[in-house]
């Protein structure tokens, strides 16, 4: 499958070009940027990588399908063309302004006859993985509660401005993990913390509390102005709990210059202190890493263009992320609990 990578700014540069490399069947073979100085890390690091000014350049060179990685107020556009031209889409979350529009979208792609895929690539993280192990276990029993909390010092990358936003940043992934583990959500609370910034007032942090259809509360948080550097993983069950910190590890060897490509078998353990501690009645025991891989994700929608099987992350699961995270906004704007039919 021949990819272009639409933009290349951090998104494009450390969360997926590198995995686009390291997947199965697939080729990156071009990337529109309009930056000179992206265009210049570019060509430093991805010598004769072909550059394009537009998508509609990159569309007439000829591609397979594409990845957009621009900045939020951009992407709908950017979604729509890839579709009108009949090309397989992986766009970033969030990969519209609301759920209405997602559905759109979903519904334009399907007429076109395209695979759409959002890129909650977070699922293929080494802590959630493990988690999930533990979960399918059934060693907690019914699970009660689940909790995520993941602060950074980086106040650089807040994307600032209406379209932008801590919560429909690092939220959509939180929601989408919460999602993914524990089914639909029913309920929403929100709390937003605020920053008036000079692209706008932008919520800076959030603490969101989720109650899922099947009973579980989630408790999701995050921050990046804070001076904190947290990862955190929580289960509480009937029959004990597991807790973990975690090291965001593949973002951290991507930026220092490691690439899954290069040691495929040894990419994206977490080292051992970060491992979960799983307590019950039997005692308590580490949990070692599973593997996680966000090249994964690559592979999975190459095989979906190819095989015409499920995509790695559907339309509907990404509507529904959009769904929470609206409630989310309603929520901490109202203060009041938003349900969800």
């Amino acid at each position: 499958m021949r990819i272009g990578l639409v933009g290349y700014g951090a998104g494009g540069r450390w969360f997926h070009a590198p995995y686009i490399d390291a997947a199965d069947g697939v080729e990156l073979v071009g990337v529109v940027t309009r930056s000179p100085e992206r265009a210049a890390e570019l060509h430093a690091e991805r010598p004769g990588m072909p550059t394009y000014a537009s998508l509609t350049d990159l569309l007439a060179a000829g591609v397979d399908a594409v990845a957009i990685s621009t900045p939020p107020p951009t992407r709908y556009e950017l979604v729509r063309e890839a579709i009108a031209a009949g090309v397989h889409v992986v766009a970033d979350k969030p990969f519209a302004p609301s759920a209405e529009v997602a559905a759109e979208l979903g519904d334009l792609a399907d007429a076109a006859g395209v695979r759409l895929s959002v890129f909650h690539q977070r699922r293929r993280d080494a802590d959630v993985q493990t988690l999930k192990t533990v979960l399918d276990s059934g060693e907690l029993g019914t699970i009660w509660r689940f909790t995520s909390c993941f602060d950074l010092d980086e106040p650089g990358s807040l994307e600032a401005g209406p379209h932008g936003g801590l919560l429909r940043d690092l939220g959509s992934h939180l929601v989408d993990q919460a999602y993914w583990l524990f089914g639909p959500v029913a309920q929403v609370s929100a709390h937003l913390e605020w920053v008036d910034l000079p692209e706008g007032r932008t919520d800076a942090g959030f603490a969101l509390r989720l109650d899922h259809a099947g009973g579980v509360a989630s408790f999701l948080s995050a921050s990046k102005l804070n001076r904190l550097v947290r990862r955190t993983l929580e289960l509480y069950g009937a029959h004990g709990s597991y807790v973990a910190t975690g090291s965001d590890v593949q973002t951290r060897d991507v930026k220092a210059g490691r690439r899954p490509a290069d040691d495929p078998s040894g990419w994206g353990y977490e080292p051992a202190q970060h491992w979960g501690r799983l307590r019950t009645a039997a005692g308590e025991r580490v949990v070692p890493s599973v593997q996680g891989n966000h090249a994964s994700y690559y592979s999975a929608f190459a095989r979906a263009v190819a095989d015409g099987t499920e995509v790695p992350v559907g339309v509907a699961d990404a509507i529904e992320v959009l769904r929470v995270l609206d409630a989310a906004r309603t929520s901490a704007v109202e203060h009041r609990t938003v349900e969800l039919g």
